[in-house]
């Protein structure tokens, strides 16, 4: 991949612009360019998608003047900003699908410099048609990626599928709630979580939020902040629907587990109810 990675290090380090017009030209220019992962949402919305999508193109070993390719990339203003996202991964894919290597390629992909790139390719794991079992072995390198957006994009490429299968869902993801890495732990949490702005809810746990109690209850003392947060989370959107079941859990997890992490769980999970 002929991405000219060791002539962006010195730009690693950085502290992302608070305004899109502060970026400097050539950090832009390298994340345009397919070099550099984003570091904020400033960074992530100033990027030229199709600048950034032909140089990954290129760099997957894909044709990155294909007529396909183009014309998705000459329509994408038409779509709102995370759709354009969508079309792109789907234009690669198909793309890919066509190639003798494709297996080469997606592993490209996958490992890309560019986190918007890997996020394609987490974005590939929802157009695979495959079962639950197949699609959660396939989007875990992304739940355990380094780069925060990627780990959204992953629990947000299986959550339809998983709303569709729940109770299969929820017994696979139990292994990930005891895994050493954080990361995982908290896929398991934020994919599973009865609501969300950005995607589809779980009508099933609003209704019975009990029906996930043993994908929680391992992580009810997790030592990870990032963990807690998300678990937190998951019972405050219960508590919107379920709040005196979201309430006996938080007062038998502090008197079952009366730890700092556990305390701040179940702060955290009320404080709708307690508005």
């Amino acid at each position: 991949m002929a991405t000219a990675a060791g002539s962006v290090e010195h730009l690693k380090g950085r502290k992302g612009a608070f305004r899109i017009a502060l970026i400097p030209p050539e950090v832009l220019q390298a994340l345009n360019d397919g070099r550099l992962e984003t570091v904020n949402l400033n960074e992530f919305m100033a990027l030229a998608l199709p600048q950034l999508a032909r140089s990954v193109a290129g760099h997957i070993g894909l044709d990155a003047q294909h007529e396909r390719l183009l014309d998705t990339l000459a329509m994408l203003d038409a779509f709102k900003p995370m759709q354009r996202h969508g079309h792109i991964a789907r234009v690669l894919y198909d793309l890919a699908a066509q190639h003798d290597e494709r297996d080469a390629v997606a592993h490209r992909l996958a490992t890309h410099p560019s986190d918007v790139a890997r996020c394609w390719a987490a974005q590939w794991v929802t157009l695979s048609g495959l079962p639950l079992p197949a699609q959660l072995e396939a989007v875990r390198r992304f739940a355990a990626d380094p780069h925060f957006g990627v780990r959204e994009i992953a629990w947000m490429a299986v959550r339809d599928a998983v709303i569709a299968s729940l109770d299969e869902a929820l017994g696979l993801l139990q292994p990930w709630v005891g895994d050493p890495d954080p990361n995982i732990r908290r896929f398991a949490s934020e994919l599973t979580r009865p609501r969300g702005v950005w995607c589809a809810q779980i009508e099933a746990l609003k209704t019975a939020p009990w029906r996930a109690l043993a994908l929680l209850e391992p992580l009810r003392a997790d030592p990870s902040r990032y963990v807690q947060n998300s678990v937190a989370n998951w019972l405050n959107d219960a508590s919107k629907s379920q709040g005196e079941w979201v309430h006996g859990v938080c007062a038998r997890w502090v008197a079952e587990s009366d730890t700092p992490q556990t305390r701040y769980i179940a702060k955290r999970a009320l404080r709708t109810l307690s508005k």
